[in-house]
């Protein structure tokens, strides 16, 4: 009765959750209802160039982080301030991807998402980024001055100041997308002043898993419009494997997530459609991607920390250099140890001793898994870097970047809402070009 029950069962899960998959492109959880129409009028023809980092086209900063936690839950007390580096600096946009938030057994797989977790995360994250302004206290301090107050914030973070008054301050950053496939989670949030400049958020969902279409592996894909510019970020989790020839299923996961990616045209504008359509795209996530080496080799190689020794046999470094798939793309230069596999709560390779392990265990040569790559013009990296945390079998990986954004010359008399001035001051804020457009000279940032 049971086994009959099952084959009955099976079919209808995995039709739901193909279901699921393919509904819905505003089905996501945000802080406000997104906007879907320009906030002023706009002439297509006068229009003006804005960056990520700077406005240089306007430009914001970006940071961006990816992360693998290998199914384990948050505590309430985690710090992640390593990997947003609240303390010292503060950027327009941040893209969390994580992977595996969740154990990928049969019920996570087939069954509902649990929310729960990615709540933990939001939460966390939510309390890190507006931490400057919610708990912004030190001893005496009675100043409206941007500047000082700046300062003051980073003697606190660093201790030189005691904090003993609390003031209270709006929200800083705000939430325009987060959206979970079984252990995907990606998670977007933006400078509050920056919120009413976003548009047309949607999401795509890509299941390549069990039977190709499960989400234990997969992609979700958010994209948005900046003003003017189209972004599309794609957090993944690609087919796993240390053998020769396992790349290549990684380059199908990579081709089925090109082609089944899709997201809502619109009705008005011709907004794109494909993951590669969009002026900025950044693939963020555990690829998987290994080291063409022999084990002995690799490990060797990783105790001498010769990097590039390495990065000759890496699988992705050779696909984005000749393969077919990402070819084209960009990476940043690695100059950081290989993010996987590590012992939990251990700065040791799993592995390369053998206490506590099984005879028979699989010993996972160490491979940069967790990587960061763009595609599109306009796009800077600042920083590419990992973080140290211990608490799954992988290190986090995070990026800065810049990137330039368009907006509509109906703005121009509103150079304060552009972007943060974090970066560089210039005194001519806008100059004509030959093309009479507005080219706003500030910078604004984004964070991986």
């Amino acid at each position: 009765m049971t086994r009959k029950l099952a084959e009955v069962m099976w079919p209808a899960l995995v039709a739901n959750k193909i279901l699921n998959r393919r509904l819905g492109s505003r089905n996501f959880i945000a802080d406000y209802p997104s906007y879907t129409d320009p906030l002023l009028s706009t002439n297509n023809d006068d229009q003006l160039s804005l960056s990520t980092k700077s406005i240089n086209d306007h430009s914001d900063t970006q940071k961006y982080n990816t992360w693998n936690i290998g199914g384990i839950a948050p505590d309430e007390g985690l710090n992640i301030e390593d990997l947003l580096e609240t303390c010292s600096k503060s950027f327009d946009i941040y893209v969390f991807g994580f992977q595996e938030i969740v154990p990928l057994n049969a019920s996570n797989v087939l069954g509902s998402e649990d929310s729960k977790i990615s709540t933990k995360w939001n939460s966390l994250i939510r309390n890190a980024l507006n931490k400057r302004t919610h708990h912004y206290c030190c001893k005496d301090i009675e100043r409206d001055d941007d500047d000082n107050i700046e300062q003051d914030l980073k003697n606190i973070c660093q201790g030189n100041i005691p904090a003993q008054q609390c003031k209270s301050a709006p929200q800083d950053f705000h939430c325009i997308i987060s959206k979970q496939m079984v252990g995907i989670l990606i998670s977007v949030w933006v400078r509050s002043d920056l919120s009413p400049f976003i548009r047309h958020p949607c999401v795509s969902c890509v299941g390549c898993g069990i039977m190709g279409c499960l989400g234990n592996k997969g992609s979700v894909s958010v994209r948005f419009l900046l003003h003017e510019t189209s972004f599309c970020f794609v957090c993944s989790h690609l087919a796993s494997g240390g053998k020769e020839g396992d790349e290549k299923h990684r380059n199908s996961n990579v081709a089925e997530i090109f082609s089944r990616t899709s997201f809502p045209k619109g009705t008005i504008l011709n907004l794109p459609r494909k993951i590669l359509d969009h002026d900025h795209v950044i693939l963020l996530g555990d690829l998987n991607y290994r080291i063409s080496l022999p084990e002995e080799t690799t490990r060797l190689l990783v105790e001498k920390r010769d990097w590039d020794s390495l990065l000759e046999n890496d699988q992705l470094k050779m696909e984005l250099e000749s393969g077919q798939m990402l070819r084209g793309w960009h990476e940043g230069t690695i100059k950081f140890a290989p993010t996987y596999k590590y012992f939990l709560n251990s700065d040791e390779y799993y592995g390369c001793c053998y206490h506590g392990m099984k005879k028979a265990a699989k010993k996972r040569s160490p491979a940069w898994c967790d990587r960061i790559i763009w595609l599109g013009n306009g796009l800077k990296q600042i920083e590419y870097a990992r973080s140290e945390s211990k608490l799954s079998d992988h290190r986090p990986v995070k990026a800065l970047f810049t990137a330039e954004v368009k907006v509509s010359s109906a703005l121009k008399s509103f150079p304060s809402l552009f972007l943060s001035e974090r970066f560089e001051q210039i005194k001519n804020v806008f100059e004509i070009s030959p093309t009479n457009e507005f080219v706003c000279k500030k910078q604004s940032s984004f964070r991986l």
